[in-house]
């Protein structure tokens, strides 16, 4: 059976202003009258108690019989009430004691309070229990974990390597800022190869690491790859190491495949490359050109601060999965040396490199500056972010010189136009960019093409750094 409709003396009752009492007691309602067009500004304290019995002319003869204190028909609810509603928002009850809509609208999906990672940003669940905005992890703790910002894995036990970089010496080693997205061209003046603008790219925000990955940090993955008590190491998962922020999670668009029907994207981590991860002492001490100048060492010691060296492409790549990353595309690392747009000569500018080591290490310059000096072993190697005047755009040092550092993409011609794009078909050689501690002037230049190499070489001159989802 419907509620009875409240009488015109209980709706006048309840035509209230803000200073006066009226149905149930509440004071924020103005209403306007029914009858006759006129306002019922006529204010009652207490409203009408009891019922009304008697007659009255019109067509509201008939009695009122079910009216509470303040005037209202007893329904739902008494005016002003409240209550909890959909698990954890709350609903009021109205002048005409219903029950109003609910302050939190949906099904609760999350207990408020409680956090979770969407990539590298922070979720926090509001008091509707409903996922906010992710907040982005700040650069110097760009890794989430567990609902929480953090350094990434490399640099979490801390100690040299790890937590003591920077001019203060007690930074993380794992600082990554973010870099905003946007088009350049990937060739440009001054170039060995020509001084036309030419092969325009546009890349999507990123983030790159500050430093070269150490030898401090890169310890902490040989102990996961090989466990110093000889259990089961790890390994990259199959499709791991995909820029996932692309492209609904397919990665970057590989250039070098013309796939069947369509557009072929980024594979990541596959098997049969499990066997190229083997970090060990003798893989990194005595390969190739490394006894005379590998930074790696059997035990921690006085070189942990050193970019590592001798690591083959694939111990990169695998380390920055593991890490929480992925390999910057070669268009990634142009763009982050160039400034985008800007289109630098230098990561830092026009300024020429100089002689005193203050913005690149370069031409067997370090630590003396005097090339005739060059030991051609670790003392010519830096620790890492020594150049403190070559800083980046976005404040990345060591961009050029130091270690050529590996990227993703196989070595081949430019294709255009590039939108997020990277060449990952194959070929005979992983692209290096930037130059080394060993070299010339020339391949600091941020356009400057000329490194690529064999990806299972290990050298003293390459290293590396890993990028990140934004």
């Amino acid at each position: 059976m419907r509620a009875p409709r409240p009488s015109k003396r209980a709706v006048a009752a309840c035509a209230v202003t803000v200073a006066l009492a009226g149905c149930g007691g509440r004071t924020d309602l103005l209403l306007l009258g029914e009858e006759g067009g006129a306002d019922a500004t006529t204010s009652s304290s207490g409203g009408d108690s009891g019922s009304d019995t008697g007659s009255g002319s019109g067509p509201e003869s008939g009695s009122d019989t079910g009216s509470d204190a303040g005037g209202c028909p007893q329904t739902a609810c008494a005016s002003g009430a409240s209550r909890s509603c959909n698990g954890y928002g709350t609903q009021t009850c109205s002048a005409y004691c219903e029950w109003g809509p609910c302050s939190c609208p949906s099904t609760p999906g999350c207990t408020p309070a409680t956090t979770q990672c969407a990539g590298n940003a922070v979720e926090t669940c509001d008091a509707c229990g409903q996922w906010g905005s992710p907040s982005p992890c700040a650069a110097a703790r760009p890794f989430c974990s567990n609902g929480v910002c953090d350094d990434p894995p490399s640099c979490q036990p801390g100690g040299a390597g790890m937590t003591n970089c920077g001019g203060s010496g007690s930074d993380s080693c794992c600082a990554s800022p973010e870099i905003g997205g946007g088009t350049f061209y990937r060739s440009y003046p001054p170039e060995a190869n020509g001084s036309a603008y030419a092969d325009p790219a546009t890349v999507s925000g990123f983030r790159l690491d500050d430093l070269l990955v150490t030898v401090g940090r890169f310890r902490q993955f040989v102990n996961a790859v090989l466990p110093p008590d000889g259990s089961a190491g790890w390994v990259p998962s199959a499709g791991a190491g995909k820029h996932a922020h692309l492209n609904d999670g397919r990665g970057l668009i590989d250039v070098g495949s013309a796939a069947e029907g369509g557009v072929a994207y980024e594979p990541g981590w596959i098997d049969s490359d499990d066997a190229d991860v083997a970090p060990t002492t003798s893989n990194l001490t005595v390969a190739g050109d490394c006894p005379s100048a590998g930074t790696w060492t059997s035990a921690a010691g006085d070189q942990e601060n050193l970019p590592v060296n001798c690591v083959n492409w694939w111990e990169a790549y695998a380390f920055c999965i593991w890490d929480g990353g992925f390999l910057p595309s070669e268009a990634e690392w142009e763009f982050a040396a160039a400034g985008g747009s800007q289109q630098q000569v230098y990561p830092w500018g026009s300024t020429d490199p100089g002689t005193t080591n203050e913005y690149a290490i370069y031409g067997c310059l370090y630590p003396g500056g005097d090339p005739l000096d060059c030991s051609q072993t670790t003392a010519n190697i830096a620790p890492v972010g020594t150049t403190t005047l070559g800083v980046g755009p976005w404040g990345q040092l060591d961009l050029v010189g130091e270690l050529w550092e590996w990227t993703l993409d196989w070595y081949a011609p430019f294709v255009t136009p590039c939108i997020d794009c990277a060449d990952l078909t194959g070929g005979g050689f992983r692209v290096n960019r930037g130059g080394d501690w060993n070299d010339i002037t020339e391949p600091l230049v941020v356009p400057n093409r000329e490194g690529w190499d064999d990806p299972s070489l290990r050298t003293r001159y390459y290293g590396f750094r890993c990028a990140r989802s934004p």
